[in-house]
């Protein structure tokens, strides 16, 4: 009997670990949804009171990213975005501007394979360090949105070197990297505002 009471509560325990996994990676991926919809601004206030707001041409999924990689783990937050790019190739089109299998297709979409380096030089630094301090998280998040624009100007050459546009090469990687590269490191100035917020959460585990 004792023996039987061990094996329920033990498969009990799984039961609710699984269910607890399976809601953060449906709360990452909705996270990672939502937020590719969100655009980053910049608001400037002036005198009498005024604010002039100032468009980036970026959306806040990447430090979104960023930010449920620290809170959860790699591995919940790879699945989530998986999850993510199966309902925009074939379900839904999720993505920042559009979707389905022809996504492939535009350079946009190697932007999104370089998330995967990203979130695993983000969980590195979740990993090594039980307190993350400020100077860490920088090197870390430097290191990781480099990693995502390396992977994305990669495929981008694949691309035209596929459909010999050699002449496009230029201007893919001044629109889509030179162009945002910069903004995505300003995102990461926001973020250490949450790393004290982070560090206790991780500490009451």
């Amino acid at each position: 009997r004792s023996n039987c009471c061990s094996k329920k509560f033990i498969n009990l325990n799984l039961l609710m670990l699984n269910l607890k996994r399976i809601i953060e990676i449906l709360i990452s991926a909705q996270i990672i949804i939502i937020s590719s919809f969100i655009p980053f601004f910049i608001s400037i206030p002036y005198p009498k009171k005024t604010f002039s707001t100032f468009d980036i041409p970026i959306t806040w999924q990447v430090p979104s990213i960023i930010i449920i990689t620290l809170i959860f783990n790699g591995k919940i937050v790879i699945k989530a975005f998986s999850l993510y790019l199966m309902i925009g190739l074939f379900f839904i089109p999720v993505f920042h501007q559009g979707g389905s299998l022809g996504y492939l297709l535009t350079p946009n979409f190697g932007y999104l394979l370089g998330i995967y380096p990203l979130i695993k030089i983000i969980d590195n630094l979740n990993k090594k360090h039980q307190k993350i301090n400020y100077f860490d998280f920088l090197r870390y998040g430097i290191l990781a949105i480099s990693s995502m624009h390396l992977i994305g100007i990669i495929y981008s050459c694949i691309q035209i070197m596929y459909f010999k546009q050699s002449e496009l090469l230029l201007y893919n990687i001044s629109k889509y990297s030179l162009g945002k590269f910069g903004y995505h490191l300003l995102t990461l100035l926001p973020i250490t505002l949450l790393i004290k917020i982070i560090n206790n959460k991780k500490s009451q585990k």
